[in-house]
């Protein structure tokens, strides 16, 4: 049995895509493991997304060629900064044995036996016009409790700050029947939860077999049907995709938890138009508004950018006043870094590092705030809670509430993969601790 090492940045798309990496070379007898040192291969599955990716990844690469040089253990890099970087790479490490984009990990067999023959570096950051899922295994057992299923890939929105369109292509949405066909096949190797996955995921518009069209609404519908799957979610949602049927859907849909990660970046419309977002602040308001409106115990997260070019203190404060108008459960917050060949890397007025960091700061602690007391208002309260694994501590197991707070309390192993009635006793910096009201707790079905 061959040894297999990914260590995956970024996204959870790149975390499902990880997984189908494993599943593609499980045929040529490799197995994962959680190390590099011993491993026979190892894969660098990369995220172009945040400022000096590509760097961060020729010095993980500069730390693994010890080992090419010791055990001849081959290296491959694969992903966003492979579509983006693939020449560059294989210019600055020679010694890489395989380069592949994501759109062609479905050929990794075929690049890695090309390599090993001794043929030099495979590298395949082309765009095929077959659909790489249409050449994947069908996802097996050992993905756990929670799962990624990706739906939909790619980007039409061409936000300029943003690499995807370049490195993921245009949008792709599976047929319906091909996921309920991974999902059912997910929930009998143990997912109780299923989470969908895409660049926009709210952008999925899948054809059935008789040429109908399904929006994802209609997707979770279809999907909430299946025996055994007791909660769907979705991400990454944009708030253009977010139509009515999707808002209806948090509505009449128990499976789907209440939580939505709907990035906004700036409550300014000005910097939303320069970012070309396509809506405006008041737009994002009403979308939550509406969400809320279906759903009362829906929580959001989001995305923030400060200081994108040209962004005033005016501006500035208009995100801190659309925070404070939703109230984040969770988000996500970053300082503009120019990536190279996107348009906002060409406009003047760069903000100084200097300002982005307080404005940083300032942002950061309003969220953290909201998520405090987000997480505060739950002590007290009995909540489904889905078991997912052992914890850190004997005896323990995590899961999460449908708001995605992680969970901590004394339970058996045998938990995993039920939905208990748990109270919740304290709330801390990342987590909650919990304990089971009732010794023999029935499972629940939300």
């Amino acid at each position: 049995m061959k040894k297999l090492h990914i260590k995956t940045y970024g996204c959870q798309m790149n975390v499902y895509d990880s997984a189908r990496m494993a599943d593609v070379l499980a045929p040529l007898g490799y197995a994962p493991v959680d190390a590099p040192e011993g491993a026979d291969l190892v894969i660098l599955n990369t995220c172009h997304i945040r400022e000096k990716a590509a760097e961060k990844v020729f010095s993980e690469l500069g730390r693994l060629r010890p080992l090419k040089d010791a055990n001849g253990t081959m290296l491959a890099v694969a992903g966003c900064v492979a579509q983006a970087e693939g020449e560059a790479i294989l210019a600055r490490a020679p010694y890489v044995d395989v380069v592949l984009g994501p759109q062609a990990y479905h050929r990794l067999p075929e690049l890695v036996a090309r390599a090993a023959r001794g043929g030099g570096a495979a590298l395949d950051t082309d765009f095929p016009v077959e659909s790489k899922f249409d050449h994947l295994p069908v996802p097996g057992a050992g993905q756990g409790v929670s799962a990624f299923l990706t739906i939909q890939e790619g980007c039409d929105k061409f936000c300029t700050f943003c690499v995807v369109p370049y490195t993921r292509g245009a949008e792709f949405s599976r047929p319906p029947a091909d996921i309920e066909r991974d999902a059912r096949a997910l929930v009998a190797g143990g997912a109780a939860e299923i989470t969908l996955l895409g660049q926009n995921v709210n952008a999925y518009h899948g054809r059935d077999a008789g040429g109908a069209e399904l929006g994802l609404g209609a997707l979770v519908r279809r999907l909430a049907k299946i025996d055994g799957l007791a909660r769907i979610r979705y991400t990454t949602s944009h708030p253009r995709d977010m139509d009515d049927d999707m808002i209806a859907a948090h509505a009449d849909t128990p499976a789907l938890m209440p939580f939505v990660h709907l990035p906004v970046q700036s409550g300014a419309n000005r910097v939303l138009e320069a970012m070309n977002r396509g809506h405006t602040a008041a737009r994002y308001l009403d979308i939550v508004a509406r969400l809320r409106a279906a759903r009362p115990d829906l929580a959001l997260s989001s995305d923030f950018i400060v200081g994108f070019p040209g962004e005033t203190d005016a501006e500035f404060e208009a995100t801190l006043d659309l925070i404070r108008a939703v109230g984040f459960a969770q988000a996500f917050s970053f300082k503009y870094s120019p990536r190279p060949g996107t348009p906002a890397s060409l406009l003047d007025r760069q903000v100084p590092e200097a300002v982005k960091d307080a404005r940083l700061q300032r942002l950061q602690a309003l969220l953290k705030a909201q998520q405090d007391d987000f997480n505060a208002r739950a002590v007290g309260a009995v909540v489904p809670v889905l078991y997912e694994r052992a914890g850190r501590n004997p005896g323990q197991m995590v899961g999460k509430t449908p708001w995605l707070q992680a969970v901590h309390a004394a339970l058996p192993e045998t938990a995993a993969g039920k939905v208990l009635p748990t109270r919740i006793l304290a709330a801390g910096a990342n987590s909650l601790a919990g304990a089971i009201p009732d010794s023999n707790p029935e499972r629940l079905s939300a």
